[in-house]
């Protein structure tokens, strides 16, 4: 699929789930989110069919994102039949980690190909302060147990305030070094104000070569992070819904006053 700046459209980035087991201080509210009914949220069904479609269209790399995709029941189940979809080439799964211990062996299993963990800091205090409680060490055997069943390259997700010279930036590359990892360093972002800066180690935040269409858990095509533009599977039917947000999707971000990152991924 090309848009209409002439970009390749490839790559799915499927929100499963809005809710989250952590809070981090720059992604979701202290008290958690809003409740949204069950039948408003995409059946594994549904998902899977969009996804088809998407891939028909040209997508050949999907990620399975959150909140936290981990919270979400029977998500090993999801990760099997999308990886039955002929024509990806690699799916993925951003997490926080914390529950990846528990899942590694079953998402490896399933067709799962690789993962990107969220890690700010690699002090333990300095990680349930940014989180509001989580257990730094559970992310630590997530780690462990993603590289021991084979979902790699296994990048680190580092938010940064300012600059990868950060003192908590910088012990988490040195994390990653020690540990084989890849690291990738995201700007803090600001939907409202539509500020953000190019991913460090990734293409993200990239408008000229931006590749991505996202869909929340409810639905909802958005062709950019930091745009309200979105179109509703459900509401439009899956073709017209990717048609538009494809047509649609603008030549860079601006902002975005309804969106969270928690329902969209990032």
């Amino acid at each position: 699929m090309l848009d209409s700046y002439n970009r390749h459209i490839n790559y799915l980035r499927i929100s499963v789930t809005d809710k989250c087991n952590l809070r981090c201080k720059y992604c979701m509210p202290v008290s958690g989110v809003p409740y949204i009914e069950h039948d408003r949220i995409l059946s594994f069904e549904e998902i899977v069919e969009f996804t088809s479609v998407m891939v028909s269209k040209g997508v050949n790399k999907v990620r399975l994102t959150g909140g936290e995709p981990l919270v979400r029941k029977g998500v090993v189940n999801l990760v099997r039949m999308l990886s039955e979809i002929k024509g990806i080439k690699d799916l993925s799964m951003t997490t926080n980690g914390t529950l990846l211990s528990k899942y590694a062996e079953q998402l490896s299993d399933a067709g799962l190909n690789r993962v990107n963990i969220s890690l700010d800091t690699t002090d333990p205090n300095r990680y349930r302060l940014i989180t509001r409680g989580g257990d730094i060490n559970d992310v630590f055997r997530g780690i462990k147990d993603a590289a021991k069943y084979g979902l790699n390259p296994i990048k680190i997700n580092c938010v940064i305030d300012n600059s990868s010279n950060e003192n908590d930036a910088q012990t988490v590359a040195k994390f990653a070094k020690d540990n084989d990892l890849e690291v990738r360093f995201i700007h803090k972002m600001n939907l409202v104000k539509g500020y953000f800066r190019k991913v460090e180690g990734g293409e993200g935040g990239d408008c000229d070569v931006c590749n991505r269409i996202r869909i929340t858990s409810t639905g909802d095509i958005k062709p950019c992070l930091f745009s309200d533009n979105v179109y509703n599977i459900r509401e439009l039917g899956i073709n017209k819904a990717i048609d538009l947000a494809i047509l649609n999707k603008p030549e860079r971000g601006v902002l975005s006053e309804s969106g969270t990152f928690y329902s969209v991924g990032g």
